[in-house]
């Protein structure tokens, strides 16, 4: 039961590690952190040279489909695929068929997870009844059953007044209410970035301001009742500024942000290929470079993927009528890498820290997110140089919908640590 990962690079934010040192485990919790560990020969090992050592990531945000869209992705064959991209937890969106807003429905994804991967599920419940933002949910029935946070991710809720009671009933039970800021009376119709591009293609535009008044409503909400609020998936400068403001202003307010927010631009929407269509939708290289400033001084948390399995038939419509949403599992670590690392935009460690100090923080998790001594031991090994090619007949997620496949990324992950259990990812 115990394990060796010897000479990696081990970045502990929370703890300040920064430094070549080995990692022993034992019955699933970090035993040692330190130089030369020296154990007997039977003891399974890792040679971690030249990759980084990690706490275990942790994704915010994602859809695995299951129950009742089965045919997108199933609960094993997303956690799979967040296997294979570094992840050692999720937390799954309640947008299922049944929605999970009932005990029932988070006990059925939590067993079914336990039995097809070692990967942590924590669900997400429903905002509101069905997600119809008309009648609150049972908050306490649902955190019974394991959820932390509550939310109508996909279907904003336009009413002012449901959304002050959510906070204030999930704030009674310690649950987050996580937001999806979008007001739907000027996104409505919408499927790219409202400007000159969307003119040019003949596609209605979603202003940026249909996110910012409801992050702006929303922060102003969570001061009135003093209750944490967490904001899904940023995409613009103005929401970044809004947050800001918010945060120096003492609210308690955090945010994600995904990967192909701050890699892409509305201008890959020039293809018409639907797998750049997206909500919120692609923005500007303005809004990216507000991103990652906000990324860089804490105004943005965490990255998370924001996961969107969807059928190949969904998808090959006009790009007005396909579904919103791509996959992200496989992509996020060699995408954050690539763009905001070895370009200099944010610092190893900060990386580190929004995949996984940050989002065990927001979910808190005291165990998980660091590298103490007696933490369990969720690892995530990767490399800075080896590339990921994605192709398709190596993503695992049911669904292939993304933009990514068939282009060489610099970054990987090598292998992943969950309780204690070695999974090698790839070849060295």
């Amino acid at each position: 039961m115990k394990l060796l990962i010897k000479n990696g690079r081990v970045i502990d934010p929370q703890n300040g590690i920064d430094e070549t040192l080995d990692i022993l485990v034992s019955n699933g919790k970090i035993l040692s952190v330190d130089k030369k560990i020296s154990v007997s020969k039977d003891v399974e090992t890792f040679d971690a040279s030249g990759f980084i050592v990690a706490p275990g990531f942790i994704d915010l945000h994602c859809h695995l489909r299951e129950p009742g869209y089965e045919r997108k992705e199933t609960i094993e064959s997303g956690l799979n695929a967040a296997l294979y991209g570094g992840f050692t937890a999720v937390c799954c969106m309640a947008n299922t068929n049944p929605v999970n807003d009932n005990a029932g429905i988070t006990n059925f994804i939590l067993e079914k997870a336990k039995k097809v991967s070692k990967v942590k599920v924590y669900p997400v419940g429903a905002l509101s009844k069905g997600q119809k933002g008309e009648e609150l949910a049972n908050y306490a029935e649902m955190k019974q059953a394991g959820v932390w946070a509550v939310s109508d991710d996909g279907n904003p809720v336009m009413n002012t007044a449901l959304m002050r009671h959510s906070l204030e009933y999930a704030g009674s039970l310690g649950l987050l209410v996580i937001d999806h800021a979008e007001d739907k009376y000027l996104s409505e119709g919408g499927a790219m970035n409202e400007g000159e591009t969307a003119t040019r293609l003949g596609l209605r535009g979603i202003p940026s301001e249909a996110e910012l008044i409801q992050v702006r409503r929303d922060t102003a909400l969570s001061r009135l009742t003093g209750q944490r609020i967490h904001i899904a998936h940023v995409s613009s400068k103005y929401s970044v500024e809004s947050i800001r403001v918010a945060r120096k202003r003492k609210i308690m307010v955090t945010a994600d942000v995904t990967p192909h927010h701050f890699t892409l631009t509305e201008e890959e929407v020039k293809s018409f290929d639907t797998n750049y269509k997206m909500n919120p939708p692609l923005r500007t290289e303005e809004d990216i470079k507000a991103l990652v400033e906000g990324l860089n001084d804490g105004t943005i948390d965490c990255i998370a993927t924001d996961h969107a399995p969807h059928a190949y038939e969904e998808k090959m419509v006009e790009f007005d009528k396909a579904p919103n949403g791509i996959i992200g599992f496989q992509t996020a670590v060699p995408l954050a890498i690539e763009k905001l690392v070895l370009n200099d935009q944010i610092s190893l460690k900060r990386m580190v820290d929004a995949f996984s100090s940050a989002p065990a923080r927001i979910i808190g998790l005291q165990n998980k997110g660091n590298l103490s001594v007696g933490s369990d031991a969720d690892l995530t090994i990767f490399s800075l140089r080896k590339e990921t090619l994605l192709k398709k007949e190596d993503i695992k997620s049911l669904s292939k919908n993304s933009p990514f496949i068939g282009r060489k990324i610099k970054g990987a992950v090598m292998a992943v640590v969950i309780d204690g259990n070695l999974f090698r990812l790839r070849e060295k």
